[in-house]
């Protein structure tokens, strides 16, 4: 089969849709489908935050695990569950759809909270208990304990690879018009912020005072409860069928027009190879100059064309509309490259700001003390607020101002400069923090907790979440308006590829830190936490001006008429 073949009928585009809906073909789709899909996705969340948020804590008391090499194991396991999705829409898109990749996936994240239900309850499954401040060296999980560990935590993250992007294409492909997409995105992320903050609080709070195993089997009667909801919403959806590998498609582009580069490319549209000849004028690729080394896989030359109008050599011919793709592409890399290091400082923060909090007062009445892992959660609830606040009256507000909603590129360019704002505020909060540290001599006495209200820490937190509203969505609406139709589902999980980069780079940088100075200690009060954070903001600044060139330079292919005239700097 060749690489044009594998696709099996051609996409349609947002007016083709109008249309066949018209026409009475398309019956099912819409909001009435969002309570199942919003449905499972919250769940999912509720239970993967429950686990992660408090998963620093868990390591450290339950596992015995020093405190940076407990973020490091963190940053690890967020890098794999951020990744994870990008491997599950590659599946969605290329073999069995959204509603199979995520029936699979919300299955087998049951399976990872059983493990860690039993890894919870079954007392050879755990390290040996460890008296706090006592001199005597607590013991290390085994090696049997940690595969237990990480196996549930594998299967969590296949959970989340297969539904959390998953879920967020399968919702968008339920509407035809770009207005209702980028509605339903922010109220996506809206109730995903929601999962995550019940998750962050509700579950967090029952390790801590009750025991791991409730907490845990909480989090599986959750999941149970999502996966049900899902399939009961099921002849309400309208599925998108695979068809056949997206990157077959775009390979087939390159190795094309490697082997025809000496081929002349043709002036005008005549001489490239549009596709089906049944294929209606009015549905063609225009042709474009930019990158024309491409246009090459396109060019039709001798001995291409058989005598029925197909491909006669696979893997020398290409259509237009799978040039055009892989240029669509290329153009914006450069812009997605710009948000790895957006997501690199939220993720070195979310699990520092758990070490800060624990040297902390977090007393909030005589008889409670809020747990340092809910902390988060502030981050969680100041995006939702933020992104209910800025679609129901900012947005409006800036459409009638301006005559155009806020384009992807401008709400993005507005988080990084309020993501720049929240890693300042923390710097300026853990110097006041270290300060109070060494007026008390507190750095000579191990893991001491400062006469500081940690409470400090939820401006800085705010400033993320509303950096987080703002950025996110924005990038989840841009990429699935820019790529091919083919790639949606992917196109959805470049968030989360950005987010298991961020992972894996804030793992390396903050190794660096430690290998470099003396900045991270096991305990924080003997080190300089507020550097790391005065160093990411620089670092964020630089970004910040590489993003602006590359917003500057981008020309948007798939957006409203109103947009395209746009200039994309902020």
């Amino acid at each position: 089969m060749s690489c044009s073949e594998s696709r099996q009928s051609p996409s349609l585009t947002d007016e083709d849709r109008v249309e066949e809906l018209k026409l009475g073909r398309i019956k099912h789709g819409g909001w009435i489908t969002f309570p199942f899909i919003a449905g499972n996705m919250m769940g999912l969340g509720f239970v993967f935050n429950g686990v992660n948020s408090n998963l620093i804590v868990y390591l450290i008391q339950q596992f015995s695990v020093k405190s940076i090499d407990a973020t490091q194991i963190v940053n690890i396991v967020n890098g794999c569950t951020n990744l994870a999705p990008v491997a599950g829409a590659i599946i969605a898109d290329s073999y069995f759809g959204c509603f199979t990749v995520v029936f699979i996936a919300t299955t087998v994240s049951m399976l990872g909270m059983l493990l860690l239900i039993l890894l919870a309850t079954i007392r050879s499954l755990q390290p040996s208990s460890c008296q706090s401040g006592s001199n005597t060296r607590c013991e290390s999980a085994s090696a049997t304990q940690f595969a237990v560990l990480y196996a549930a935590l594998a299967l969590l993250a296949i959970g989340v690879g297969g539904t959390r992007f998953n879920t967020a294409t399968m919702g968008a492909n339920q509407f035809h018009k770009a207005k209702d997409r980028n509605m339903y995105f922010n109220w996506f992320f809206f109730t995903m912020y929601i999962a995550f903050i019940a998750g962050s609080t509700v579950i967090v709070y029952v390790d801590d005072n009750v025991s791991w195993g409730w907490g845990y089997g909480i989090c599986l009667v959750a999941n149970a409860i999502s996966l049900a909801l899902f399939l009961t919403g099921r002849r309400y959806y309208r599925h998108v069928e695979a068809e056949g590998s997206p990157f077959t498609r775009l390979l087939c582009v390159v190795l094309a027009a490697v082997r025809k580069r000496k081929v002349t490319v043709p002036s005008g549209g005549e001489g490239y190879y549009q596709g089906d000849r049944k294929l209606a004028k009015s549905r063609y690729r225009q042709q474009t100059s930019s990158f024309s080394f491409f246009n090459r896989a396109a060019t039709m030359v001798e001995g291409d064309i058989d005598e029925t109008g197909s491909i006669a050599k696979p893997w020398r011919l290409c259509t237009v509309e799978q040039v055009e793709d892989l240029k669509a592409l290329i153009r914006i890399f450069p812009v997605w490259s710009t948000s790895i290091f957006l997501s690199t400082p939220i993720a070195i923060q979310s699990n520092l700001t758990v070490l800060q909090a624990l040297s902390m007062d977090r007393q909030l009445s005589p008889h409670f003390s809020v747990p340092a892992g809910s902390f988060t959660t502030i981050v969680l609830l100041a995006s939702a607020i933020a992104l209910a606040i800025l679609d129901l009256f900012l947005y409006p507000s800036w459409q009638k101002l301006a005559s155009h909603y806020p384009t992807p590129l401008q709400r993005v360019g507005l988080g990084h400069i309020v993501n720049i704002l929240g890693m300042m505020g923390f710097a300026v909060v853990e110097s006041r923090r270290l300060d109070v540290v060494h007026s008390h001599h507190l750095e000579v006495v191990p893991s001491s907790v400062a006469p500081m209200s940690a409470f400090w820490l939820v401006p800085p937190l705010i400033l993320v979440g509303v950096g987080e509203a703002l950025h996110f969505p924005g990038q989840v609406a841009m990429y699935y308006q820019e790529f091919p139709t083919a790639l949606h589902s992917t196109a959805s999980a470049m968030v989360a590829l950005l987010i298991g980069i961020g992972f894996y780079l804030s793992a390396a940088i903050t190794d660096l830190i430690r290998r470099l100075t003396a900045w991270l200690p096991n305990d924080i009060n003997s080190g300089r936490l507020d550097n790391v954070y005065w160093m990411l903001a620089v670092l964020g600044a630089f970004n910040f001006g590489y993003f602006l060139l590359c917003a500057k330079l981008y020309k948007y292919q798939n957006a409203p008429k109103e947009e395209t005239e746009l200039s994309c700097s902020i």
